[in-house]
């Protein structure tokens, strides 16, 4: 299958193998809250007698779909699984390697009683190589995975995770251990590690091609691209070094004939298949295939607005969380991920941020194929330092490695509400962290915006994202509605209380065009809440509500300075009941209304292909994307 149009089962789309295997489903496990398992050898074979439950993998054990559900902390937690020699088998000149989705938040993996990885950052993947570690003849294999998290560690990345017993206001459940998919690969031993596309829309794709090792002796690595089996470019290209950067020209979009229909966005998501080939310059004998796809797509800013393919582009996004209720947050699989985007879509939207986590990146393929802006986030630490600093630009890092190549995702947010950085504005040390991380970003990546501090205290945003909860369209409309309106918001502390630019290059930006003004996070109205569930701005009946919320988006709509937005939020999480979805997935109002809503268009585009239900069930939702 191409890899354009896989099933989105594969854990890494971009770099894609046949030969695989998933780990998922029952694993033994058990509590360390003594932190004895180290000294007393549970990563031994026998074990002990340590592992006294059993669980739900990717599932963490606070997640009831994990069949354990235990919300109360525990720090260290073991996993141990039997694995079929088969399923781990290399071949002559092959090795076998184990790969974990995301562990929070730090990991040692042993297989068979010897140590094979060891790895910190709670959303990033890692791999362990257990070639030599199989045990000679048997017949399975013990593979143990210990991991810690620390629920009091403010330092550590931990996003929305509650650092208390009981999750309040903003904050969910934690997360501990395990929590995105475990699955291994038979590969050579010389192979394609690493794979990155940075695409120009105007030429081509520059590919970053990573080998396992330098190569004893040259290597031809062959490039094809293609698309509904027309070849668009194809390159051999000699390497001597681990790393490569290869330049590949598409003729079809330098020869004067206009093909906007090789261009990705989300009204026309066009995919182009990709196939790697790594072969022995000398013999031309194959060591290595791995299929990917590309977007030939750019994303920018400036002339005071998003460019998309070099031309303004209005971003109506819709902020999701990421946790669900039964898995968390983790997810069940290709099939809910693929469900959330056709159905943020069918609501009007044509992007998201995906806030306060790193989301699987199986996410991001549907979000590719099907059409949908992703922006991309982190977990934040909850206080600044040393400490701090570090993990979450390594886990930072890591993480624009990781998505870096996926066409949807157009902009990085590493910080937001200066969480992990609370005194930017009087603390050279804290502006000086935010400025890094924003260009370390675009170092690794310079092909998206990077904004330095979402909602607030910027210091050198490529978008002024700006967070404002107010309940009244007419207080949006006097603070928004012309220049001269949002001129006097920047000269005076924002709508939260807090100053929006901390820099005189950041207002400059912004005032010669080059750092466009969105609105990214706005509303979070709940219907009929309880006295216990979090909200910004409650209203009493289904029919207040479609009001309110209509009067909301009209008023950034009708902005002639506003260049997009962003709801809060998707569906309702735990308490906080700011969705358009509640828990179960039904939409809170009709799917067309909410639609009408978010794009001010009328008639009734999307309702067939959507469905038409609401709170209070006014049409049959068989024909919705079900949650």
């Amino acid at each position: 299958m191409r890899a354009s149009e896989q099933d989105g089962t594969y854990p890494r789309p971009i770099l894609q193998r046949e030969r695989w295997h998933s780990l998922d489903g029952v694993w033994d496990f058990g509590y360390d809250d003594g932190d004895v398992g180290e000294r007393d050898a549970w990563f031994a074979e026998d074990g002990a007698g340590a592992f006294d439950r059993e669980i739900t993998v990717p599932y963490p054990p606070e997640a009831p779909a994990s069949g354990i559900g235990e919300r109360a902390p525990h720090r260290v937690v073991w996993y141990r699984r039997r694995v079929a020699h088969e399923v781990l088998a290399a071949g002559v000149g092959e090795r076998t390697l184990v790969h974990f989705g995301a562990v929070d938040h730090r990991a040692k993996v042993w297989l068979d009683g010897r140590l094979v990885a060891e790895h910190v950052g709670g959303q990033t993947p890692f791999t362990a190589d257990v070639t030599g570690a199989l045990r000679p003849g048997a017949d399975e294999h013990v593979l143990v995975v210990r991991a810690e998290d620390d629920p009091a560690d403010l330092a550590q990345p931990r996003g929305k995770q509650d650092w208390q017993d009981r999750p309040h206001a903003v904050w969910y459940d934690r997360t501990t251990g395990i929590w995105q998919t475990v699955w291994t690969e038979t590969v050579p031993a010389q192979r394609v590690t690493d794979l990155a596309w940075l695409p120009d829309p105007a030429r081509g794709v520059l590919a970053e091609v990573t080998l396992a090792s330098p190569p004893a002796a040259p290597l031809a690595v062959e490039i094809v691209l293609s698309r509904d089996g027309e070849v668009l470019a194809e390159s051999t290209t000699a390497v001597r070094t681990p790393r490569s950067r290869i330049d590949l020209v598409v003729p079809a979009l330098r020869n004067g004939i206009d093909r906007e229909d090789l261009l990705w966005s989300p009204e026309r998501p066009t995919l182009i298949d990709a196939r790697v080939t790594v072969r022995d310059a000398g013999t031309s004998a194959v060591l290595d295939t791995v299929d990917s796809y590309v977007g030939l797509r750019s994303a920018g800013v400036g002339r005071g607005a998003f460019l998309l393919n070099d031309r303004p582009y209005y971003v109506r996004s819709v902020l999701n969380q990421g946790y669900r209720p039964d898995t968390l947050i983790a997810n069940s699989g290709t099939a809910e991920l693929r469900r959330e985007v056709e159905l943020i879509k069918a609501m009007g939207f044509n992007a998201v941020r995906i806030h306060q986590k790193a989301e699987d990146p199986r996410f991001l393929y549907w979000a590719d194929r099907l059409g949908l802006l992703v922006w991309g986030e982190t977990g934040a630490a909850y206080e600044f330092g040393t400490e701090a600093v570090e993990l979450l630009t390594r886990e930072w890092l890591d993480l624009v490695r990781r998505d870096r190549s996926h066409p949807s995702l157009v902009t990085w947010v590493p910080i937001n509400e200066s969480w992990g950085a609370s005194d930017i504005p009087h603390d050279p040390a804290q502006r000086h962290y935010s400025i890094a991380l924003a260009n370390l970003t675009r170092a690794l990546d310079p092909t998206r915006p990077v904004l330095s501090n979402e909602g607030w205290e910027h210091t050198d945003s490529d978008i002024l994202g700006v967070h404002d909860y107010s309940g009244d369209p007419a207080e949006l409309t006097a603070r928004y509605g012309d220049a001269a309106a949002v001129d006097a918001v920047l000269a005076g502390p924002g709508p939260q209380g807090r100053v929006l630019a901390v820099t005189a290059h950041q207002v400059e930006r912004y005032a010669a065009g080059d750092a466009p003004l969105m609105i990214t996070e706005f509303g979070g109205l709940s219907v009929r809440a309880d006295n216990d569930d979090f909200s910004y701005t409650r209203t009493s009946s289904d029919t207040q509500y479609a009001e309110l919320l209509g009067g909301l988006f009209g008023a950034l709509r009708s902005s002639a300075v506003v260049t997009g937005f962003c709801y809060t939020q998707f569906m309702d999480t735990a308490q906080e009941t700011n969705g358009l979805l509640f828990t179960d997935g039904t939409p809170k109002l009709p799917l067309g209304t909410i639609r009408r809503i978010v794009t001010g268009e009328d008639g009734n585009a999307g309702e067939t292909a959507a469905g038409e239900t609401g709170a209070a069930g006014e049409k049959g939702a068989e024909e919705a994307p079900a949650l």
